[in-house]
């Protein structure tokens, strides 16, 4: 097993970042299988005919698309650490994929065909300038399959690291990141155990480690950029709940309300006022009407972190909610 090893100076600068090239990664890997999984089904059902159309008119595409969802290791070409924290932005993430030479390319696509399940040759890769057609592929597929949807997965992505952020600061990273991926976990005090198969540690620099959720169960993934630069891609919690929320609760509704019932049921997750509105597609102030009564039940409490206020509910929230039911 790989274990990323980290300094104090690491620990103390290690942080949570949004990836867009991730979300698209992540994405098309979905999109390029028949789905799996139930919570996923709309989304694949809407956008899974006119991408599977696309593949068929461009080998390359369809290569690329075929390899990375059968290997258990992403080329580092793809798979690096985002640069802008949680305002990182796809076209600076595209410009450093679109500026990898060949022969870089080439050796991180042998190197993935080498831990697939599969059988693959690279018959597909001919002509040149292949970071830069990834670069456009990846492109393409955000802005016909994920931009649209963008600000709801975001919010999503901001919940979570919300929610993580505040477990860190009051029991520190081994408790923010439990159950964060079934293939790592925390080991002593100073370093983190990534996948199952054997490998060289690794000493992650002074800049620390980071930390990238994605809204899609496409799996777990290790970013890296020489010489010590890290990030850990992992499915953000509460995605299932929140690519298909259809799921109809009548009597918690005929109760309190379809908007309040909504909400806390939402918050599952703790979130802000703001997060519940894009996640719920409401009004902020909507939100804050329903968070007002529900807080006033006693269903629902608010704690400050820095400028904003973060709800959760409460014992009694829960129970209402059904938090026991299957």
């Amino acid at each position: 097993m790989v274990l990323l090893r980290l300094s104090p100076m690491a620990l103390s600068r290690s942080r949570f970042a949004l990836s867009p090239l991730a979300e698209t990664l992540g994405s098309m890997i979905v999109l390029g299988k028949p789905c799996s999984d139930p919570w996923l089904a709309r989304w694949h059902g809407r956008h899974h005919p006119a991408f599977a159309a696309t593949l068929d008119t461009d080998p390359f595409a369809k290569g690329l698309v075929t390899l990375f969802g059968s290997t258990k290791w992403l080329p580092e070409f793809v798979a690096m650490p985002p640069s802008g924290g949680m305002r990182t932005t796809l076209t600076s993430e595209l410009e450093k994929v679109a500026r990898v030479p060949d022969e870089e390319v080439r050796a991180g696509l042998a190197k993935s065909v080498s831990h697939s399940w599969k059988r693959h040759d690279l018959s597909w890769l001919d002509g040149h300038e292949w970071g830069a057609r990834t670069a456009d592929l990846l492109r393409r597929v955000w802005d016909t399959h994920i931009s649209p949807d963008w600000p709801r997965r975001r919010a999503l992505l901001e919940r979570d690291v919300t929610y993580r952020a505040g477990l860190l600061a009051a029991y520190g990273w081994p408790r923010a990141l439990a159950h964060m991926s079934r293939r790592s976990a925390w080991v002593g005090t100073d370093a983190i155990r990534f996948g199952n198969r054997p490998g060289p540690d690794r000493v992650v620099g002074d800049e620390g480690m980071l930390f990238v959720p994605v809204s899609v169960a496409s799996g777990t993934w290790l970013c890296a950029a020489p010489p010590d630069k890290y990030a850990q891609v992992y499915p953000a919690r509460g995605y299932a709940a929140t690519t298909d929320p259809s799921r109809p609760h009548h009597a918690l509704e005929q109760l309190i309300g379809t908007g309040r019932a909504a909400i806390l049921r939402a918050l599952e997750h703790p979130a802000t006022s703001s997060e519940l509105a894009a996640h719920l597609n409401r009004s902020l102030g909507t939100i804050g009407g329903h968070l007002g009564v529900l807080r006033d039940a006693d269903l629902i409490a608010g704690t400050r972190v820095g400028r904003r206020v973060v709800y959760r509910r409460t014992e009694s929230g829960d129970l209402l909610a059904g938090q026991r039911e299957s």
